[in-house]
């Protein structure tokens, strides 16, 4: 196994670490030596900002034909929910009235929908302000609407349609073994980054997402932050990594016990040294909670996410975190980790 010095080195020498290296740190439980490495490449690339945005979640339908253990979301046609466009305009009129200009729009794969759903429900939106940022639909959710077009077609549909950037959900863990067990009906890891790199050769950016705490073991974690960085190499499109802590309560992988608040570090902090080509580390709140995201702004984390009015997926799973947040709160949260409060949208533009 690779020394911990010799990985230290290498950090403060700003060259990349290799896979072997990687899973030493992975299965490291040298946690604060992790935190120190992590909070050094941290600072390196965004000094002592820590990112924050106000954002309103709509999630247009829990109806899903994935039916993915892992989720504890989805619902049948029969007794599932379908948002109106005009729904999702009184939600939208909702956040303004709330000085909320960024929406985060994901949901199940319905079988009734096709493109022009999603098009008019993108160019809706618009029309109310253009000031809007839309960061909307899964890789997952893209490739479904893709079934009738083309994968570029329907990106470059949706972008003309006022789609902003792509969040990273759907990525799970890229091991097949994995995805046979808590998602056999969703795409292949393998094309969930083709969906992601077609979207970045168009201009889009993303979002890239590692549900951990599951089953997954250390080698298919640290091949699945590998793999991101192999395509982050090409294209340069994603904008933020953001691990995802498994809520396992109400889903059909209850038997699964989840992470502890030490490898949630450790997974931040291998993240953000591994992870060489990507700026940002999202640690969200939501998952985390209050006390440990800000234990994380010191684990490589500069991103704590948003405001997250209305959110439903991950409260569906057992989340005990409160359903939305103020911004009072977040700048808190940063501000008692010594950091400096950012509010950005999702593509890291300063509000205006």
């Amino acid at each position: 196994m690779v020394e911990l010095s010799v990985i230290k080195d290498k950090i403060l020498a700003d060259q990349r670490l290799s896979r072997e290296e990687g899973l030493a740190l992975m299965t490291s439980n040298e946690i604060l030596a992790l935190g120190e490495l992590a909070d050094i490449v941290r600072k390196r690339k965004v000094s002592d900002h820590a990112y924050f945005n106000l954002n309103l979640n709509i999630n247009y339908t829990n109806i899903c034909i994935s039916k993915c253990p892992l989720c504890a979301f989805s619902k049948d046609l029969d007794d599932g929910y379908l948002l109106s466009l005009e729904e999702i305009e009184q939600k939208v009129h909702y956040g303004l009235d709330l000085g909320i200009k960024e929406f985060h729009i994901v949901g199940g794969l319905h079988p009734k929908l096709n493109l022009s759903y999603y098009e008019e429900m993108l160019r809706r939106i618009k029309k109310i302000s253009s000031s809007i940022f839309l960061q909307a639909f899964t890789a997952t959710e893209i490739d479904y609407i893709s079934k009738a077009f083309s994968l570029e077609g329907t990106l470059k549909r949706l972008k003309e349609a006022g789609l902003d950037s792509i969040p990273g959900g759907g990525a799970e863990i890229f091991s097949q073994r994995v995805r046979q067990i808590i998602s056999p009906n969703k795409i292949s890891g393998k094309r969930w980054l083709e969906v992601m790199e077609t979207a970045h050769k168009l201009g889009l950016g993303s979002n890239a997402t590692m549900l951990y705490g599951h089953i997954e073991t250390a080698e298919e974690r640290v091949d699945h932050i590998l793999q991101l960085r192999e395509l982050q190499d090409r294209t340069e499109g994603f904008l933020a990594f953001v691990p995802l802590a498994f809520h396992p309560q109400n889903t059909n992988l209850s038997y699964c016990k989840g992470s502890s608040a030490v490898d949630d570090l450790r997974v931040f902090a291998v993240s953000r040294l591994l992870l060489d080509n990507i700026t940002h580390i999202k640690g969200l709140w939501m998952y985390l909670g209050e006390k440990l995201v800000e234990v994380a702004l010191s684990f490589g984390v500069d991103d704590i996410g948003g405001t997250g009015f209305e959110e439903k997926i991950v409260h569906s799973a057992g989340a005990q975190t409160p359903s939305e947040i103020s911004k009072t709160k977040l700048t808190r949260i940063i501000k008692n980790a010594g950091r400096i409060p950012m509010e950005v949208n999702s593509a890291y533009q300063a509000k205006n």
